[in-house]
Parts: C-alpha cells; structure tokens; sequence
C-alpha cells in the first residue's frame, strides 16, 4: 500500500506593521549583544478558525496523565518544542500529515474497536451525535465541541440516528 508523501509547509507570514517593527527591534538587540538568532523564534503564532479558539477543558484524569506523560518523554530526549509544535510526531520527528492521520485512526477502528466500516470522522459524528441525543446537550454546546463557525453545520448531527428512528417509529 503507498503512503501519501504530503508535506505541507508554511509558505507565507503576516505581520502587521507595529508586530513587524517590534520583530525588528528584538533581533538588533539581540545581534548586537551577541546572541545566537534563530529566525524560528520570531515567526507570528499560525491561526486557524478564523480566530475562534477550540480549545476545551481536559478534564478526563486520564487523559491528562497519559499526554503528560507523553510530553515529559518527548522533552526528556532534548526536545524544545515551541508553541506552533505538532502535538505529536512522527518517527521522524515532524508532523503527521492529515492522510497519514486518517489511515492510522481508520486502522485502529478496525484492528483494535473492531469497527469495519468506520472511518477518520467516525469518532467525531459519534461524539457530536452522542452530546445532542444521549447527553441532550444544546446544538450551541455541540458546535463548541465541534469547532463549528456556523450551526448549520452542527445541525447536520441534530438528525436522529437510524436506530432511533426504527425503535420508535
């Protein structure tokens, strides 16, 4: 089976002026008392979203033991990742490319949940799915989850499950 060779690159930086002389005026300073200068360490955070944040609350114990865990190792080898760092890696200490992601989270439902026709969004229809009808949480807390802009988006998700529909019609 051949492996997707994508890999993406940042090809363009937005500054706006004042950001751009502030930039300007940290590396001078820094050149002129002799420090190593690492271009890196200037670039702009990347934004996503259209500036929403996506960001929500781990509050799985678990979880949070096991990614601190993960992150104690990877900084325990030398790394120092930078706020723009991919979460995780591959074996070759880069990013994963989105094709990669969905071929190993379609594995994993099959090899491992034993789910055969499950895909890379699976998971994430469930979850969305499972926070309107199980949880009866609002469509505006499933748009949330989700990274919606608009909830028409997350409306989609509203529409009851086929087993719903044939248990009680």
């Amino acid at each position: 089976m051949a492996r997707s060779k994508s890999h993406y690159q940042r090809r363009t930086i937005s500054f706006d002026l004042e950001s751009f002389n502030k930039v300007v005026r940290q590396i001078e300073q820094r050149a002129k008392s002799g420090v190593e200068i690492d271009p890196e360490t200037f670039y702009p955070p990347v934004k996503k979203h259209r500036g929403k944040s996506r960001d929500l609350p781990m509050v799985d114990l678990a979880l949070r033991a096991s990614l601190d865990e993960y992150l104690r190792c990877r900084l325990s080898k030398g790394e120092k990742p930078k706020p723009s760092s991919p979460l995780f890696i591959t074996q070759k200490g880069g990013p994963y490319s989105p094709n990669t992601l969905q071929e190993h989270m379609a594995l994993m439902l099959r090899n491992w949940a034993g789910i055969e026709k499950a895909s890379s969004h699976s998971g994430r229809r469930s979850l969305i799915t499972n926070v309107i009808h199980k949880q009866r949480k609002s469509v505006k807390i499933a748009q949330k989850i989700a990274g919606h802009v608009n909830p028409s988006t997350t409306i989609i998700y509203e529409e009851p499950p086929k087993t719903f529909l044939r248990r009680h019609w």
